[in-house]
């Protein structure tokens, strides 16, 4: 599933390719017919994200699109002549430009209502500039649930998934079974500054890299990572390998449905 930086970069290049024209809109497999004919014709205003979410608003129209992408959706933008290819459940189009929706979780007409459910029910997102974390906060240090577990539920911080919460923990050195009650403030606090910093490089990049400077391949004189998720990273996918800073074979176990990576000597701190 993509996380947050991936959304946040995908709601800028949708409103860059959309925002301020008149788009035609459309469902070519059919499930969204009803939803993609309120909007043809309409001026696309904006695209938005909110943790893993991505909301689409048009001009004259209260109800926005939401998608979520969930495990097996995705974007594709192309040229304005691009035919359509396979299953596409919304498609967005000018003259120059075409975005085609695929397989997501959910593409659906919001009222202003159901928006405000959505997002009430989402944590703080790293990614939105001036975010309090402190009802994160709350809801960490008031629960008995390990630290890498409350990092994946979305309505605790929302747009963190499985590599930033592996990445970050180590960069850290939080041992990831530490209830969060027994977390402390001030690694609280390190940690979201950390996750504002690397997601919004990642928005920058389109790829997440979390290792720092004297841990990258040509400082060590390593190979550089081949990966279909790209950049470099500490622990993430490195099971059975030598952690690069101390030399300890990374570890791998289920957490909150998802495998979780980390390394048994550096993160030893609660």
């Amino acid at each position: 599933m993509p996380e947050g930086h991936t959304l946040h970069r995908l709601a800028g290049e949708l409103t860059e390719a959309f925002g301020g024209r008149v788009v035609a809109s459309s469902s070519p497999q059919g499930r969204f017919d009803a939803g993609a004919a309120r909007l043809d014709g309409r001026v696309l205003l904006e695209a938005t994200a909110r943790g893993k979410h991505v909301l689409v608003a048009f001009e004259g129209l209260a109800d926005q699109v939401h998608v979520h992408l969930g495990l097996f959706g995705g974007w594709q933008l192309g040229p304005g002549d691009t035919a359509v290819r396979g299953q596409v459940r919304w498609r967005l189009q000018t003259e120059d430009r075409v975005a085609d929706l695929r397989g997501p979780t959910a593409c659906a007409l919001l009222g202003p209502p159901e928006v405000d459910a959505l997002l009430a029910r989402l944590g703080p997102d790293p990614l939105v500039p001036g975010t309090d974390p402190e009802p994160a906060w709350l809801r960490i240090a008031g629960s008995r649930t390990s630290i890498a577990a409350l990092l994946m539920d979305q309505s605790v911080v929302a747009g963190v998934g499985n590599v930033y919460r592996a990445e970050v923990l180590f960069r850290h050195g939080v041992d990831p079974t530490t209830p969060g009650r027994e977390l402390s403030r001030t690694t609280w606090d390190a940690l979201w500054d950390d996750l504002v910093v690397l997601m919004r490089e990642g928005v920058r990049t389109g790829r997440i890299d979390t290792v720092r400077p004297e841990h990258e391949p040509g400082a060590m004189g390593r190979p550089a990572r081949r990966d279909d998720h790209g950049g470099e990273v500490y622990v993430y996918r490195r099971d059975g390998r030598p952690c690069l800073v101390c030399g300890s074979s990374v570890q791998k176990a289920t957490v909150a449905a998802r495998n979780l990576f980390w390394c048994p000597t550096c993160q030893r701190g609660r």
